[in-house]
Order: structure tokens, then sequence, then C-alpha cells
């Protein structure tokens, strides 16, 4: 892994809520300052750094005097976060500014994302910054955010921020120290190669009152980064110098787990149908048709489809599943769900004839499919 940490040029940083506060409603400035003191060096290193900060509910919440997320509460929760984000952004901008670095707040909802030209701008805005020497300091806007456009925790949207910049590496820092072997050893999983079942069975929720997520949302994380190319560091953001370790000492690094980023790395236009744009309905396969997706990389055919789900147009993402009811891939379908509903299981001769004007014949190509 030395030669991995060599080659790094941007990062992305993820801090938990139970990182940066002392508890509802207390903010740990010193802890904040801490890290700012880290991405100093990182800077010094000439490697870019890209901050997602969580913490703002948790904040909004102690000064509204509540004990737990108001999670059934939509207005209460948007309500906690627009209290709650002035402070934090503005004990980041203060950390930074002993440093002489400059902070920029970078407020997202998931459709910010996931449109294909807003994805594109935004991450454009995201390398500007970068540029000029400034530090995004990124969370979610939920102050504005409803149900269908939030990305669900910060841990997934941080990398879909690794995998849309470009990052090289993803660190994830929460007061985990790292994926346990909760049915084996019970210590810390150094290294992941592959996010198997078992590796997933190792995760658990989060019992925090002010967050979301938990490991399961940072293997789920882990999946989305590697995938795009990232590696991904878990551990724990009480550690002291935790970053300037990871880089310092690769023989003997700091106690945590590396995802590490796979080999074959899927381009940008799949990632973004993969991971940014939400499905508008399923299309269920028959096992056939799985075998030539999965293995033979073959574009999905009418004759292979048993089942439609939903309602889409021609060129929205729809899901792929199988007979098990299992999703593994997405694309763009070719077809609306009412066209899809009257070819499923037809050759393609049959469908000539229903179409005869069509040129492009597959229900999803295997150019804008991504097996998952």
């Amino acid at each position: 892994m030395a030669s991995i940490r060599e080659n790094i040029q941007r990062v992305v940083i993820k801090c938990g809520t139970g990182i940066l506060t002392r508890g509802i409603g207390e903010l740990d400035t010193e802890r904040i300052y801490h890290f700012c003191d880290q991405i100093a060096d990182l800077r010094r290193r000439n490697i870019d750094v890209i901050v997602v900060s969580s913490g703002s509910i948790g904040l909004g919440m102690g000064t509204l005097g509540l004990n737990a997320r108001p999670t059934e509460n939509i207005p209460l929760l948007q309500a906690c976060a627009a209290i709650g984000q002035s402070t934090l952004i503005d004990t980041w901008r203060k950390g930074l500014d002993r440093h002489k670095i400059r902070g920029a707040q970078v407020l997202l909802t998931h459709d910010a994302v996931r449109e294909r030209e807003r994805h594109i701008n935004t991450r454009n805005m995201l390398d500007m910054l970068l540029s000029r020497g400034i530090v995004p300091i990124i969370n979610e806007n939920d102050s504005v955010s409803a149900e269908e456009i939030k990305f669900g925790d910060n841990d997934v949207l941080s990398a879909l921020v690794a995998s849309f910049t470009k990052a090289d590496q993803l660190f994830i820092l929460s007061t985990a120290p790292g994926l346990i072997d909760i049915t084996g050893t019970g210590k810390v999983v150094p290294v992941v190669d592959e996010i198997s079942k078992e590796i997933e069975g190792m995760a658990g929720t989060t019992a925090s009152p002010t967050a979301v997520g938990g490991m399961i949302s940072k293997i789920t994380a882990a999946g989305i980064a590697t995938r795009s190319g990232c590696g991904v560091f878990i551990g724990s953001g009480r550690l002291d110098h935790i970053l300037s370790l990871w880089f310092d000492t690769p023989l003997n690094p700091p106690e945590g787990t590396f995802f590490v980023p796979h080999g074959d790395a899927i381009g940008s236009r799949k990632r973004w149908i993969a991971f940014f744009e939400k499905p508008k309905g399923k299309v269920t396969v028959d096992a056939g048709a799985r075998e030539a997706l999965v293995n033979k990389q073959s574009s999905l055919l009418a004759k292979g489809v048993t089942h439609v789900d939903g309602e889409f147009s021609i060129n929205d993402v729809v899901e792929i599943i199988d007979s098990r009811g299992q999703p593994f891939a997405r694309g763009i379908s070719q077809f609306s769900h009412i066209h899809l509903q009257q070819i499923a299981g037809l050759s393609t001769t049959d469908i000539q004839s229903i179409f005869p004007r069509r040129r492009r014949l597959e229900v999803v190509h295997r150019d804008t499919m991504v097996v998952l």
C-alpha cells in the first residue's frame, strides 16, 4: 500500500457527528482545529482536500433542547440543520484561518448530482475551488432536503463526492476504529480486498441519538468509492494525527480498515448510472439474460425480460433484477415501460415488425449498463 500513498493527489475526508461534538448541541472545537492542522499538513504535501462534515443537526438539536434525532418530523429536522450549520461552518473557517487556508461551504441535495448537467456543473465548481487552493466543506443540505432528494447519510455522500471528483482516497472518520470482525476474531479487519457477503455481515447500525447509518452505510460508501477507483480508509477520528500517520507510516499504519480500490474502475458516465441517478423502474430478467449480462458483457434484449415494474420513459435509468428479486445491474432503457411491457419476451425479429422504424432494438445497450 506504500505505492498507493505515494500517488495520492486528492482526498475526501468525511468527519462524523460523534467526533465533531462532545454531545448533543456541544461542538468539539478542539477536534475540528486538530483536523484543520492535518488538512494543512496534507496541503503541504500538494494534496487536494475536500471535507464532508456532519454535525449540523446535532448542534441544532442542542439549541432546541431535543434529546433524540427528530426523524419523523421533517420540518423540525430541517430547522435543526439550519440552526446548526452556521455554527459548524464558522468553526471550520476559524480552524482553517489559523493556517491561512480558505474554506468554502457547499451544501448539496441529491438532485444536484443526479441530473446529468447539474452533476457536471457541481463537479466543475468543486474543481475550480480546489484549483484556487480552497478547501470545500460539504454537507447535505438538510435544511431543505425532502425524502426524495436525500442522499441518506454523509457516508454515502462522501463516497459520491469522491467518485465524481475523481479522488484517490476517501477517509471515513467516526467513533468506530474500523470494520470489526464481530463473528470471528473480534478485532479490526486491516484490509478488505473485496466487499463480500461475509464482510457485509460484520456491519451494524448506529445507536447514536444524533447520527444515522453506522457501519452498514460505511461499507455501502466503500463499495461506491472503490468501484470508482478510490481507496477507502475507515478509522477513528479520535486518534490523534490519524491522517498524517496514514501517510507517514505505510508499514505500520494507524488502526483502521483499508478497502482496496478496484483495478477495473468504471468510467464517469457509468458511475453516474450506477450511483447517482435514481432508477425510475425495475426490469426483471431470466437466468439466461443474467448470465449474458454478468459474464458475457452483453446488451439486454427483450427476449430475456420477464416482468416490468414502475413508470419510465426512454433514456431513464432502470434497475435490472434477477428471478430471485436481487438487483444486479442498472442501465439506460431504450424503451418506455409501456412499450417494454408490450415486447417483453419477444425476439428481435418480432420487435422489428412492431417497431419497423427503430434502429436500436436492445432494451439496455451494454455501453449504458453497469453490473453492480
